[in-house]
Formats: structure tokens, C-alpha cells, sequence
């Protein structure tokens, strides 16, 4: 029962360690300008064009793993961590160090994603 505890713990602060990375990450993203608007050439405008795209990209990312990571918060908060959302079944210590914010055991992930 402590060993959970302490492992519960310890993810927690992982979770809003990351959390914390994440907000940071997202912020210097929105932040940073990918052009200074005096496009000179048609070269230059899709070098711009695609450096948008990334950084659109990388923010919708960072967004989504926000969102995982708020979900896992909110399942520790509720005494539901660590339990399948599909089969109710435990999910393994080794999956939940690996990926703090899965909410599904092995097998019922893979069955989500087929």
C-alpha cells in the first residue's frame, strides 16, 4: 500500500513537472515570430510558409500532450489512475512509467487502435 502511494507520488510530480514544461514550451511557441513580414521572394515566402506549418504543428502537439497529461492529473484526483477506462483492469507499473499518462492497458490499447 506505500509502495503505491509513494509511486503514486512520484508519478504526480512527473506529471506536473512535465505539465509545467509543457505550459513553457507552448508559451515560447506562441510567442515566436517565424517571419518579420518582408517576404523578398517567392523562396522566401515558402520558407515562411513552411515554418508556419511546423510551428503550428509542434503547438498542436504540445497541446494535445497538455491534454493527456490534465486527464492523468485529473484520474489521480479521482483514485482512478492506474485503472483501464475500457476493462477496469489495472494497467502494469512498467506502462505507467514508461507512458505516466496512459489510461488504457496494453491489450485494450491496442484493440482502441486497430
Amino acid at each position: 500500500m506505500k509502495e503505491r502511494a509513494e509511486f503514486l507520488e512520484k508519478v504526480k510530480k512527473r506529471l506536473l513537472d512535465r505539465r509545467l514544461e509543457m505550459v513553457q514550451d507552448l508559451d515560447n511557441l506562441i510567442t515566436q515570430k517565424v517571419s518579420d513580414g518582408q517576404v523578398q521572394d517567392t523562396g522566401d515566402e515558402a520558407l515562411s510558409l513552411t515554418m508556419e506549418n511546423l510551428k503550428t504543428s509542434l503547438e498542436q502537439t504540445d497541446i494535445n500532450e497538455l491534454k493527456l497529461i490534465d486527464d492523468a492529473l485529473g484520474r489521480l484526483e479521482k483514485s482512478e489512475y492506474g485503472v483501464c477506462v475500457d476493462c477496469g483492469e489495472p494497467i502494469s507499473l512498467k506502462r505507467l512509467e514508461t507512458f505516466p499518462y496512459a489510461k488504457r492497458c496494453i491489450v485494450c490499447q491496442e484493440s482502441f487502435e486497430a
